[in-house]
């Protein structure tokens, strides 16, 4: 079974056996996301989280501000332990800055912020997956066998991929 959602509000599922082309026009792909029960299909909260923590940091980092772990996991409402594995990840991959000490945080160099890209962040978090897979969460979907939105679907992955490449935080 498949869970249609826009944003977070379901909007309907659709059995493996139903044809899915008859419940949604493929031209919405790029509005909705198609979320396998058990295996997601874009972005993880973590990425999200991440991108939202990014972005944040970058926002104070222009103002000379060094951020606090809390202030970030308010700022982006995400409990705080989880944002600080995400943080984790983003400053071990180099994306952002960990200053420990009394007046430490997390800040990224002015120099550095037009250069990070989305897809960094990405990468970081939730690896290259989000490039591979099944659009509808079939194992064996491939270019030999391919699901009703495969083709489709490579498309929207590779304006996704562009997208992500090309915009900076």
């Amino acid at each position: 079974m498949v869970v249609l959602t826009n944003k977070c509000r379901m909007i309907g599922t659709v059995s493996k056996k139903e044809n899915i082309l008859n419940r949604i026009n493929l031209s919405y792909l790029k509005y909705y996301s198609i979320l396998p029960l058990q295996n997601q299909v874009m972005f993880s909260k973590s990425c999200e989280y991440g991108i939202k923590a990014t972005a944040f940091i970058a926002v104070e980092a222009e103002k000379n501000q060094r951020v606090s772990l809390k202030a970030i996991a308010k700022a982006i409402d995400s409990p705080v332990a989880f944002t600080a594995k995400i943080l984790q990840q983003l400053a071990r991959t180099g994306i952002i800055d960990s200053i420990q000490g009394a007046t430490g945080g997390f800040e990224i160099q002015q120099s550095r912020i037009d250069k990070i890209k989305l897809s960094q962040i990405v990468s970081a978090i939730d690896g290259e997956n989000i490039y591979r897979g099944c659009g509808l969460g079939l194992k064996a979907c491939n270019a030999n066998k391919p699901c009703p939105v495969h083709d489709k679907f490579m498309i929207i992955r590779e304006e996704l991929k562009n997208m992500l490449e090309t915009t900076t935080v």
